[in-house]
């Protein structure tokens, strides 16, 4: 407070000399209540200097300094209701568009298609009009803490709990395999080809980590829409599993292989990290991988059990607002305490729906048991689709830093990626499965490996991590690639099915909210729409 009071005090163009101002200083100090009536040069005072500048004639007196100012959070909290708002309406348009979309029995374009061209469209809009004058202030709401601490919790949460365990436990061994190793393959392939090209100088050139990490987020398979087209064509069971049971453990591998190799990273200097050898990269990245990946686990595991415990002989079932509240903590207490204790909150989250939804969903009442299924699908559905928006938005939002040999190199190295782990991975598996993969059932799964918001978000959280050049093409380069799978490999999956022959001829819906609805209440669903 004195410090603010002494450079506003009334000043003059007179030099004075240092016994002057070191008087004026000790006086100013010792009483700021009662400024000096001497004219002193406008000092500013430090913890461990002064520094002296001329001082230039001013007419703000005392008096103005105890003027109420408006609030400084005044605008930005502002800004942030009306962003807020926005995603809402957004999110509105959606519902009313997926609506439509069944009323009107269009079921050629998977939602998550729709939603990431509905928020390119509104992205274009804004872009347009201020390129005309027409400015407006934008403020990011998604950002990749708020992505990985509300985002994706429900949705990987749901995707747990929803899960067939009869299938799933069956192929359990083949979706571990194709999920760790599978991922390891993906990453080791394009880290290691975007780091020699990058030395040969045939793209933009990253250190040894920047090219594993790049390699590690963009190995985050996503087949949302795909898996929609899996439900609505009724392809074989074995193959969904495979597929959807890889895509669950996946995201949550390629996170926590992506944190390991970023540990790595010396602590004193994040951007000086070309001398680690690939040796000693993987060595350390493998024994970091192997804690968090079963240590989340477990904790996740360790906490469903709890949760049906207390539920089972806690009787909560007269008051289901009490009864739901507890599931709500059970259910996401993992994530958060894994976070804490640097381990894989979406590993435990991921283990813990699974667990719960065999042994705690039983111990509730009926009631309850309808609540959970309806919130976590309605609050899973708003998460997904607030993704898929951001991302059709962030074409025109987001700095960009664009290398189109960086972005044509990657695609190629993520196909060929994707190619090395599945064939050569299901050979093997083939000697030891009773059921066959096939290998039309293999070209399904290599062309199925579409990339998602995972890896965007993964992408944005390397901002503290790496030079804001490098971020900023990584960044773009993986925006690229998730549109690119999300819009060409997943709009087309339905013609390779068709060549293929790996549908039944069923009734084709590509509608994953119609889908789901089928799923909760099978042979009512004349009841939920009205004709």
């Amino acid at each position: 407070e004195s410090e603010k009071n002494v450079s506003k005090l009334p000043q003059n163009t007179q030099q004075p000399n240092d016994e002057t101002s070191d008087d004026a200083t000790s006086t100013t100090t010792g009483n700021p209540e009662f400024p000096t009536n001497k004219s002193i040069d406008n000092i500013t005072i430090t913890d461990s200097e002064e520094t002296t500048e001329p001082s230039t004639p001013s007419s703000e007196t005392e008096e103005d300094t105890l003027t109420p100012t408006t609030p400084p959070g005044e605008s930005e909290e502002s800004i942030a209701s009306i962003s807020i708002f926005f995603i809402l309406l957004l999110l509105g348009i959606s519902v009313v568009m997926v609506h439509l979309f069944i009323n009107f029995n269009f079921h050629y374009l998977p939602e998550s298609i729709s939603f990431v061209l509905l928020g390119f469209v509104v992205g274009a809009i804004l872009f347009i009009l201020n390129l005309f004058g027409y400015d407006y202030q934008y403020q990011e709401t998604f950002s990749p803490q708020f992505f990985f601490l509300v985002l994706l919790p429900p949705i990987i949460f749901e995707s747990g709990y929803s899960l067939h365990k009869g299938n799933f436990f069956q192929n359990l061994g083949s979706i571990m395999v194709f999920a760790i190793f599978g991922t390891a393959i993906s990453a080791v392939i394009v880290g290691g080809g975007i780091y020699g090209l990058g030395v040969m100088g045939v793209i933009y050139e990253m250190t040894l980590i920047q090219s594993f990490t790049f390699g590690a987020l963009i190995s985050a398979v996503d087949p949302v829409a795909t898996l929609a087209i899996f439900h609505a064509l009724h392809v074989d069971p074995t193959l969904n599993m495979l597929v959807f049971g890889e895509s669950v453990l996946n995201d949550a591998v390629s996170i926590v292989l992506t944190k390991t190799i970023l540990n790595q990273l010396p602590s004193d200097d994040s951007n000086n990290s070309g001398d680690m050898t690939a040796a000693q990269i993987l060595g350390n990245s493998a024994w970091q991988f192997c804690v968090m990946f079963f240590g989340s686990a477990l904790l996740g595991v360790l906490s469903a059990l709890v949760s049906a415990l207390f539920l089972k002989f806690v009787n909560l079932r007269r008051h289901q607002s009490l009864e739901f509240t507890m599931w709500v903590i059970f259910a996401f207490g993992p994530y958060f305490l894994a976070e804490g204790l640097h381990l894989s909150g979406i590993m435990a989250i991921l283990f813990c729906g699974i667990v719960m939804s065999h042994y705690t969903h039983h111990n509730l009442s009926p009631v309850t048991q309808v609540t959970v299924q309806q919130a976590l699908r309605t609050v899973a559905f708003m998460a997904e689709t607030g993704v898929f928006l951001y991302l059709g938005l962030a074409v025109f939002s987001i700095n960009k830093s664009f290398d189109l040999a960086l972005i044509i190199w990657s695609i190629v190295l993520i196909l060929v990626g994707r190619a090395a782990n599945i064939f050569p991975l299901t050979g093997l598996l083939n000697v030891f499965r009773s059921v066959k993969i096939s290998i039309r059932m293999q070209c399904i799964m290599c062309y199925s490996g579409l990339r998602g918001a995972v890896a965007f978000a993964l992408a944005e959280n390397l901002r503290e991590y790496f030079h804001s050049d490098v971020t900023g093409y990584i960044v773009t380069t993986t925006l690229v690639i998730v549109l690119f799978t999300i819009v060409i490999l997943g709009g087309s999956t339905l013609p390779l099915l068709k060549f293929l022959k790996a549908d039944k001829g069923t009734k084709l819906t590509l509608s994953k909210t119609e889908e789901q609805v089928k799923y909760l209440f099978p042979g009512h669903t004349h009841l939920l729409f009205i004709h």
